[in-house]
């Protein structure tokens, strides 16, 4: 019997990750696609905040955000970053760390399509991570929004995605007595075939 079999049979991490995601959708109570993700600055300080995962390709990680926020800014400086999906219900995590490009083509065009109408014009509205002066200013700006743009706003072209192509992936689940489980997939870079180790808890 593979050292790795049950819940982390296979060799293909996506495939893994996208399995634990689904278990994970009929046992968390919130956002079970949140992940904490990582950035650094110019100066090489981190970042960190939750966004959410929005998709797991055969390669890749995908998310959506403001390209002119904070986070946004760091991801195509550094072009690098790293995240961690962690589920306490299932007592499972999931880190990621590899490189991030912008996925800014019909595929942004359709998850934007996909969100509520107000949540479309919230993007449009929101100057991500700048001073606000209140939150009246902000509504005032989603209603100048709402009547420029009407009930189909295209997507605005300083929002979209992010693709991050893992170098590293690892699988962490609780064990007793804290002899936890641990594998770790990685690579030098996309095209190579991953080695696969198991680590000490």
């Amino acid at each position: 019997m593979s050292d790795r079999d049950g819940i982390f049979a296979g060799d293909d991490p996506f495939v893994i990750a996208r399995a634990w995601l689904e278990e994970a959708g009929k046992s968390e109570p919130n956002d079970p696609n949140a992940i904490a993700l990582a950035t650094v600055d110019p100066e090489g300080l981190p970042n960190v905040r939750m966004v959410l995962l929005k998709e797991i390709e055969d390669a890749a990680f995908v998310f959506y955000t403001n390209y002119e926020s904070a986070k946004g800014g760091e991801l195509d400086s550094a072009g690098k970053a790293a995240f961690v999906m962690h589920w306490k219900s299932l007592r499972r995590q999931i880190r990621v760390r590899g490189t991030v490009s912008r996925e800014e083509g019909p595929q942004a065009d359709a998850y934007y399509a996909s969100r509520s109408l107000q949540s479309r014009l919230g993007a449009w509205a929101s100057k991500q991570s700048r001073p606000l002066a209140g939150r009246a200013t902000l509504m005032a700006e989603v209603a100048k929004m709402t009547a420029r743009h009407g009930v189909n706003p295209k997507r605005p072209p300083f929002w979209g995605g992010y693709r991050l192509v893992p170098s590293q992936i690892e699988f962490w689940a609780d064990g007793a007595f804290r002899l936890h489980d641990r594998f770790v997939w990685r690579r030098p870079d996309a095209a190579a075939p991953w080695e696969i180790t198991r680590l000490n808890p």
